[in-house]
């Protein structure tokens, strides 16, 4: 859990994914599309993904975890959460008061 919260909180964006994972894809096109540069957690490329999995597994309540979206440090949630705020207007002026949008 440590190492989530910490990649986490050291940049504005942080999407946790996997390699082979299609949501994941495509919630990181999303934010490449707004403009938004995210780091992009590949789990199944980290010596200790698996130990990140579970905590954000336990942190999202749900399996699997990925993807799971971090903006300004708090967790967002996955496809759905993202989708929904970007649907009611309400991401990019997240993503302004992260500090992750200037325009």
């Amino acid at each position: 859990m440590d190492r989530v919260t910490k990649l986490a909180s050291q940049r504005a964006v942080v999407i946790f994914s996997m390699s082979s994972c299609c949501m994941c894809h495509t919630v990181t096109r999303l934010f490449r599309e707004l403009g938004v540069n995210p780091t992009v957690v590949e789990l199944d490329e980290d010596p200790r993904g698996k130990e990140m999995e579970k905590a954000l597994a336990r942190l999202l309540g749900r399996n699997p975890a990925v993807p799971a979206v971090f903006i300004g440090g708090r967790l967002v949630g996955s496809t759905d959460k993202v989708m929904s705020l970007h649907l009611g207007g309400n991401l990019v002026p997240q993503l302004r008061n992260a500090g992750a949008l200037w325009v």
